[in-house]
């Protein structure tokens, strides 16, 4: 068998796919069910101590979207382009009845020699850290701060934080260090221009990862009833945003350097597509909406399909990070083919 270990920091995973924090990780029926499917490690519902943010999870809702935009029978079994459109809220539990649940989580991911990673999304910066340090009091071996959420500013004031700028970025960062000694990842916004200046901010204020990147936020105006889709703007994510986020996984690895590893989020749909990330830089690859909307048999199809592709290239996992960012060229170094546009220009 292939080789799928791979390291985040000091943590050593058995295979590189993380299950992102989503509504199917409420419970610990579904982590069970991620984690007896092969998950490298699986992160749980976020929280933090907004009782607005727990409440909007009431009001949350979902559209399956085929690439004309129409909405699409939810049976599992989306096609490759299917887009996830939806707005979401936190877990609904009181932060302590949260942190048992995480704890319980983690102590269940020992068993399948994994992890269950703690997931926080600030409100307020100093409530965040408070809550960091419990929950490494706590014994949670992994904690998750995502300052990119992409509902922050369609939610009610105060519930969410969404970070955006890499001095913030930093300052987060730094003040969750020097209170906790646990690993720390990071997670931003996909809508930043800044990703790569705010990844390089995490990493040297003391993240020991950074993910990217958090899903976009859109509108889509239904064209039988003028409505918008959903009724509101919400997040979405699908395939497309794969080359998204492998340009900004390229762009930070350029900038960081090679020996400083990174997650990659939003785009994966299976295996092969976690091969693209890693191949882009990633150490590793957080699939969410994938599993949402395909079921849990998505994590033991793409690690099968990691596994058939090492085998026949004879790699291990970690030979695949980097290996398409490590070769890839500037406009500049390109040779010139001075006619090859007249080959897709409209005859008539």
């Amino acid at each position: 068998m292939p080789n799928l270990t791979v390291k985040i920091g000091d943590i050593s995973l058995k295979n590189p796919l993380i299950c992102g924090s989503g509504e199917h990780f409420i419970e610990l029926s579904g982590i069970d069910k991620a984690l007896k499917a092969g998950a490298g490690a699986v992160v749980i519902k976020s929280t933090n101590e907004s009782d607005a943010a727990k409440e909007q999870l009431g009001k949350t809702d979902y559209a399956l979207l085929d690439s004309d935009f129409n909405e699409l029978k939810w049976d599992f079994n989306p096609p490759r382009d299917a887009s996830l459109f939806n707005r979401s809220g936190l877990h609904p539990l009181p932060f302590d009845e949260w942190l048992k649940f995480a704890v319980d989580a983690d102590n269940m991911a020992k068993k399948f020699n994994s992890y269950a990673v703690a997931s926080l999304i600030p409100a307020s910066v100093e409530e965040l850290i408070e809550n960091a340090i419990r929950v490494e009091k706590a014994g949670i071996r992994i904690l998750e701060v995502n300052v990119g959420a992409p509902h922050g500013k369609e939610a009610a004031k105060g519930a969410i934080l969404l970070e955006q700028e890499a001095d913030h970025t930093s300052e987060i960062t730094e003040n969750l260090r020097k209170e906790i000694k646990i690993p720390l990842w990071i997670k931003l916004a996909g809508q930043s221009p800044e990703v790569p200046a705010m990844a390089e901010a995490a990493y040297k204020a003391g993240a020991d990862t950074v993910t990217l990147m958090g899903r976009y936020m859109g509108f889509i105006p239904n064209l039988e009833t003028g409505d918008p889709i959903l009724g509101t703007h919400a997040a979405i994510g699908g395939a497309w945003a794969l080359p998204l986020t492998a340009h900004h996984l390229v762009k930070t690895r350029e900038k960081i350097g090679k020996d400083y590893p990174l997650m990659a989020t939003n785009g994966a749909r299976d295996g092969h597509d976690m091969i693209r990330f890693m191949m882009s830089g990633a150490s590793a690859v957080q699939m969410t909406s994938a599993i949402f909307s395909g079921g849990y048999n998505v994590i033991e199809k793409s690690l099968n399909q990691i596994e058939d592709y090492l085998e026949e290239k004879n790699m291990s996992a970690v030979d695949l990070i980097g290996l398409a960012a490590d070769r890839v060229k500037t406009y500049a170094e390109q040779e010139n083919n001075m006619d090859y546009w007249r080959e897709f220009t409209p005859k008539n």
